[in-house]
C-alpha cells in the first residue's frame, strides 16, 4: 500500500513538474489555458485525496477503541454545547439593520446579524477555552514547585 501512494506521488510531482514547465514558458498566463487547468485539477484531485484519507484514517481511529470514541463524542458534546450556548447569547438586534444597508449596501436581516453573533460568540468561547487550556497547567507548574 505504501509503495503505491508513492508511486502516484511520484507520477503526480513529475505531471505537475512537466505543467509547471509549460505554464512558465507560455507568454500569456490566464485561467483559461491549458496547463493552468490541468494545475487545478491536479490540485482540486490532490486536496480531495487529502480529505478522504484524512477522514478514514481519523475516523478509523476513532472507532477502533472504546476510548477514542468515548474522547470523540465528549469533544463533540462540548462544540455542540458552545454551539447552544453561542446561539442563546446572540440577540440579532446588535445593531441598526436600516442603517447598515443604507450605509454598505448590502442587504441583510436580523437573522444573519444573530447568525454572525453566533459564529463570533463560538470563536470569542473557544478562544478562551484554548487559552485557559495553555496558561493553566502553566500556572499550576509555577506554584507546585
Amino acid at each position: 500500500m505504501y509503495k503505491i501512494f508513492k508511486i502516484l506521488l511520484i507520477v503526480l510531482s513529475v505531471l505537475g513538474l512537466i505543467l509547471w514547465v509549460m505554464l512558465a514558458r507560455e507568454s500569456e498566463v490566464t485561467i483559461s489555458n491549458g496547463s493552468m487547468n490541468f494545475m487545478f485539477i491536479i490540485s482540486f484531485i490532490l486536496f480531495a485525496i487529502a480529505v478522504v484519507a484524512s477522514l478514514f484514517f481519523g475516523l478509523r481511529n476513532v472507532f477502533s477503541s472504546p476510548e477514542g470514541l468515548k474522547r470523540t463524542l465528549i469533544g463533540v458534546g462540548g462544540l455542540v454545547v458552545v454551539a447552544i450556548l453561542s446561539y442563546v447569547f446572540a440577540t440579532g438586534t446588535d445593531i441598526d439593520i436600516p442603517e447598515m444597508e443604507r450605509k454598505t449596501g448590502i442587504l441583510t436581516d436580523e437573522s444573519t446579524v444573530k447568525t454572525i453573533g453566533t459564529f463570533l460568540n463560538m470563536f470569542f468561547i473557544l478562544t478562551i477555552v484554548a487559552v485557559g487550556a495553555m496558561v493553566i497547567p502553566g500556572i499550576k507548574k509555577m506554584f507546585n514547585k
